[in-house]
């Protein structure tokens, strides 16, 4: 199969995945579930598109390993559930304050900031739900990875330089603590996660993590980049956001044509670290070859 054909295989499963595990609420307030008005907040968010890659990267390094992905699904959805939470209260007026995301207004906007905030929560709590359902024997060890890659030290840590760091003189040692931890660490996460409940040896794991920040951090380059040239109707959000917050970004520390150079530079790194990551091993070159087209 080619990259483009698994590539909506995966996708196919994952939002079947996203609809069974998170179905609609009929009653607004169920004795035993969620609250009707949660619920659509929740599913507003999570079903409303996207690349999916993180579940997508989860389920190709599983197979790295095990033909069959079906059993990594709750893992691949959960990473789906965190990542959409961390978008929603991204989005909130106490931090980016934007009011598009995907091309159609954000959470907060529809369903109000203190709903958002709790739809958010609730996507968070329910992906550790989702993962502690799995029976695969790594279950716990890569739970435990994708708590430190999500969390105070991992994602949130690089979501809390973006907003100290807002405003502040622009270097590249300050946007890549913020690219590796805001973007690279979730990545590293589905990837790690995906590898060890397939059975991966610690090799294979070691090259996953080098290929997963490498991709990360070529991925979120190229975010900024199409934030300073991309059109909102390409990317779903208004244009230049960044530098309206005074955000910190690669093109601003080294300027755009290096902000390319680089960009380049951690794909090769990540096509090189996908030499050794078996079964997979072509769709994670195809998908990191990928990502300059987003700016072309």
């Amino acid at each position: 199969m080619d990259y483009s054909r698994q590539y909506q295989h995966f996708q196919h499963l994952v939002e079947n995945a996203l609809s069974e595990y998170l179905p609609l609420t009929r009653e607004d307030w169920p004795e035993d579930g969620i609250p009707k008005h949660l619920s659509e907040a929740m599913r507003y968010s999570l079903l409303s598109g996207g690349k999916r890659i993180r579940p997508v990267l989860l389920l190709a390094a599983f197979q790295a390993v095990n033909a069959d992905v079906k059993p990594a699904l709750p893992f691949a959805v959960a990473l789906e559930c965190i990542h959409c939470y961390s978008l929603i209260h991204d989005d909130l007026p106490a931090m980016d304050d934007d009011d598009l995301r995907r091309g159609q207004p954000t959470n907060h906007k529809v369903f109000g900031e203190a709903m958002a905030i709790l739809a958010g929560d609730a996507l968070l709590n329910f992906a550790f739900e989702l993962m502690a359902s799995c029976s695969l024997p790594g279950t716990l060890n890569a739970m435990r990875e994708v708590s430190k890659y999500s969390g105070s030290s991992g994602m949130i840590a690089g979501q809390t330089a973006d907003i100290h760091m807002a405003g502040e003189q622009v270097t590249p040692e300050k946007v890549a603590y913020i690219h590796r931890h805001k973007t690279a660490d979730l990545i590293t996460a589905a990837v790690v996660a995906g590898l060890i409940l397939g059975g991966a040896d610690a090799r294979m794991i070691t090259h996953g993590k080098d290929y997963a920040f490498h991709l990360g951090l070529a991925f979120q380059i190229t975010d900024d980049l199409l934030d300073l040239e991309g059109e909102q109707a390409v990317t779903g959000k208004a244009g230049q956001r960044d530098a309206q917050l005074g955000k910190l970004t690669w093109p601003a520390a080294v300027g755009i044509e290096k902000a390319r150079e680089d960009a380049q530079k951690a794909i090769d790194r990540a096509l090189a670290a996908a030499e050794h990551l078996g079964q997979s091993a072509g769709f994670f070159k195809a998908l990191a070859l990928s990502i300059p087209k987003r700016v072309k």
